[in-house]
């Protein structure tokens, strides 16, 4: 699938809080059939992605319902720990905090499952002639030492800051690898998905934004270099898939224990299998290295 006919798909609406009800069957269902319906929810990041695993396991399992929907991954796990989710998509990992309430309410431990690999990716106009940045340039900038493209040897414009909202997991992930935990700059402005954080770039010639790889699309995508030292690197699936790329990360699923939807387990299975994870490629995300999905994929066999 090319980049243009996968952007074609991606929306803001569907991005942010969306729903998306995916059946394989008509409405009219009977009511044990219905009551196999599994949610989803979470990630923003991940939506789409939840969305076209969605699509093809309902059309191979006639009569289950998967309902995925986003508002990101903060929400998601909040969802786990009110018990209004099956599953919660996330695109950082959940805080011991969190983790430690589930326990407290269910008695049973989180199970976290990595589904796929992500290079948070860095945006710019497609006319800017930046081409890459230190993780240490890319901390300036968001923490507003750095307000100038010049400083950067980009032209002689101020720079626009646009950030996901902090309920989000992208955001979360940012904030600890990239600003180190320092605070993003006042100017900062902040929008509801990864979508319209392209799109807002895609507009501005003096724009910097930052989400998930398998949106970058219609914007220029920097190579990030770890130090001043270091070659700059390209978010590519080789890249991500051995650390080299200096931030990558796992996009998880949590489940509170093993599901007690049988549905719910033999979606995870059919995620890790070769057939789900080449979705994850389809979709523009990265499937996880082999080896480790083998592992994952006899773990949630042994959760049967």
């Amino acid at each position: 699938m090319n980049a243009n006919s996968r952007w074609s798909r991606i929306t803001s609406s569907t991005i942010a809080a969306v729903s998306i009800v995916v059946m394989s069957a008509c409405s009219s269902r009977a009511p044990s059939e219905r009551a196999r319906a599994v949610t989803v929810k979470g990630s923003d990041t991940m939506v789409i992605l939840g969305q076209r695993w969605a699509e093809i396991y309902m059309q191979k399992h006639p009569g289950a319902v998967i309902q995925v929907t986003g508002g990101g991954s903060g929400t998601g796990i909040a969802a786990l720990i009110n018990g209004t989710t099956d599953i919660a998509q996330s695109s950082r990992p959940i805080k011991p905090s969190e983790a430690e309430q589930v326990k407290a309410k269910f008695g049973v431990d989180v199970i976290e499952t990595p589904v796929a690999l992500d290079g948070l990716a860095v945006y710019v106009h497609e006319s800017n002639p930046v081409s890459e940045l230190s993780l240490a340039q890319l901390k300036a900038i968001y923490t507003g030492r750095l307000t100038n493209w010049k400083e950067v040897g980009g032209p002689d414009l101020p720079i626009v800051l646009y950030s996901r909202e902090n309920n989000s997991g992208t955001y979360v992930y940012f904030k600890e690898h990239v600003l180190e935990n320092a605070d993003f700059a006042p100017t900062t402005q902040t929008l509801p998905g990864t979508a319209a954080v392209i799109n807002a770039v895609a507009k501005d010639p003096k724009a910097i934004g930052y989400g998930g790889v398998a949106y970058g699309v219609g914007i220029k995508t920097l190579k990030i270099k770890k130090d001043d030292a270091s070659p700059a690197i390209a978010p590519t699936l080789e890249n991500v898939a051995t650390g080299r790329y200096p931030i990558s990360r796992e996009l998880y699923f949590y489940t509170v224990g093993k599901p007690g939807n049988p549905v719910a387990r033999d979606f995870i299975r059919w995620v890790l299998s070769p057939e789900g994870q080449a979705i994850v490629k389809e979709v523009g995300y990265y499937p996880l290295p082999e080896e480790k999905r083998h592992e994952l994929a006899r773990r949630w066999e042994q959760h049967e």
